[in-house]
């Protein structure tokens, strides 16, 4: 098989296990298992998983964490030698420099018992990580095309950050186990601590204003970049994916944050921040918003000249 056909198929398959990477290290999170291997890269002193539950969640993560590593190497190394696709080489190698950054952040989070700001970069690392490879995945799919001007829309930018705020805002609230604190929607109940609440709160505002910004930046993309393939399906999921995510945001709170109901949440805010990335790539790969702006300058200038 021609080695052009290989880079999509490994850069998306690279993208989709280091999202369920993500979800799995929630997972681990929220069943508390995230010292269930004391020592790195072995657990206790063995590859061996079957030494428990708590082990068994940790040491599953860092095989899955090693999948995914290997798949980055290689996609890095076929975007290298793939010169039709030039786009996906610095995406690529970015995310192997974060893979690095990554398991060096794993390794100081074992050592120093989780603590907070080793578990908050290593989630940083994680979002950075989801990040780039779906960019690489984008871009070993989507030719870049030469266009001058914006490439893409200020609301696009808007909304991928406001997408990795949202899901660490969301994360902080778990690592800080304030999850089962606060069971009434919107405010939180009397006497919950105040550090709770605070967390809370932040997060349950930043929904409202991040969604109304990826739903308009789905709109736009609905309205604007329908000739390009993807565009419409990815602005369709983005807006699925927020409903579902903030209707099992409500559920979760009210009843004080079931594990497996958890688990969906951090999936679905995982995902919305994958599809819009996704979306924002193909755009910017395009340059959709620059054709756009080009077109409507083109009625005034045929004014001007006649």
């Amino acid at each position: 098989m021609h080695k052009s056909k290989w880079l999509p198929r490994v850069a998306i398959t690279s993208a989709v296990v280091i999202y369920f990477l993500i979800i799995f290290g929630s997972h681990v999170r929220v069943t508390d298992s995230g010292m269930g291997c004391p020592d790195w890269p072995l657990c206790k002193g063995s590859l061996n998983p079957a030494q428990g539950f708590h082990a068994f969640m940790e040491q599953t993560h860092r095989y899955l964490a090693a999948l995914a590593s290997i798949l980055v190497a290689l996609t890095a190394l076929l975007a290298y030698r793939n010169k039709d696709r030039t786009s996906t080489f610095r995406p690529a190698i970015f995310t192997c420099v974060i893979v690095l950054v990554q398991i060096v952040l794993g390794a100081v989070t074992v050592y120093y018992g989780n603590r907070a700001p080793s578990v908050a970069a290593h989630l940083l690392a994680g979002l950075s990580l989801l990040g780039a490879a779906t960019v690489t995945a984008v871009a070993s799919v989507v030719p870049r095309a030469e266009t001058n001007g914006r490439r893409l829309n200020p609301i696009g930018w808007i909304a991928i950050v406001g997408a990795g705020l949202l899901y660490i805002s969301g994360s902080l609230i778990v690592n800080a186990d304030a999850e089962k604190f606060c069971a009434k929607i919107p405010l939180c109940p009397a006497g919950v601590p105040d550090r709770y609440v605070v967390l809370h709160l932040i997060h349950r505002t930043m929904v409202v204003i991040v969604s109304a910004a990826l739903i308009t930046f789905s709109i736009h993309a609905w309205k604007h970049w329908s000739k390009y393939s993807g565009a419409r399906p990815l602005a369709l999921t983005i807006v699925l994916l927020i409903f579902a995510t903030a209707t099992l945001g409500i559920f979760s709170a009210l009843h004080k944050a079931p594990p497996h109901i958890a688990d969906l949440h951090l999936a679905g805010a995982a995902g919305v921040l994958m599809a819009t990335t996704a979306l924002a790539s193909l755009g910017w790969l395009v340059g959709a918003d620059a054709k756009i702006h080009k077109q409507a300058m083109m009625p005034s200038i045929t004014r001007l000249v006649s």
